[in-house]
């Protein structure tokens, strides 16, 4: 048994776990936490990838600063069990029949499908060099309307934050 195949189950197992975790931790504090745990898990199957800017990225974005604004707002939220509401029981039930018809929705979309292992030839697949020559020369359109989309969200979200001065 080859090391990257136990680093692989490693990381595998790490990110089940934390994951499982996440859905079901009482406290919210918790499930952000391992969700981090969760992320950094990914990163590492990124890195087995040989996706060195993909793993990086993914670790600044959403183990940084997505992981920060879900505290930020748990830490504003002040979740407290006496002022939750509590839901009815025909609700949960509800809750409980519609993500037994995803189960079963997506048990049937991946029913006829095949596992295949896709090993790159090329070592410089998930290099910075490679991704950035795609995403400048095929991509650049999308990449600057996403750009634009971006600024506008943070000038918009800096306009709700502001206080009226009047």
């Amino acid at each position: 048994m080859s090391i990257t195949l136990i680093i692989f189950w490693f990381l595998s197992f790490l990110a089940l776990l934390s994951a499982a975790i996440v859905v079901f931790a009482k406290n919210p504090v918790y499930s952000v936490l391992f969700l981090i745990v969760t992320f950094f898990a990914i990163a590492g199957h990124y890195l087995l990838l040989s996706a060195q800017f993909l793993a990086a990225v993914h670790i600044i974005v959403y183990a940084g600063a997505i992981m920060v604004l879900f505290l930020y707002v748990i830490m504003m939220l002040n979740l407290n069990k006496e002022t939750e509401p509590h839901k009815k029981p025909l609700i949960k039930f509800i809750a409980v029949i519609a993500a037994g018809l995803l189960m079963l929705t997506l048990v049937a979309a991946f029913k006829g499908t095949e596992i295949t292992v896709v090993t790159a030839a090329d070592p410089s697949i998930g290099s910075v060099e490679t991704l950035g020559k795609v995403l400048f020369k095929e991509f650049l359109l999308p990449f600057e309307v996403s750009s634009i989309l971006f600024l506008a969200a943070m000038v918009g979200a800096v306009y709700l934050s502001k206080k009226d001065l009047n």
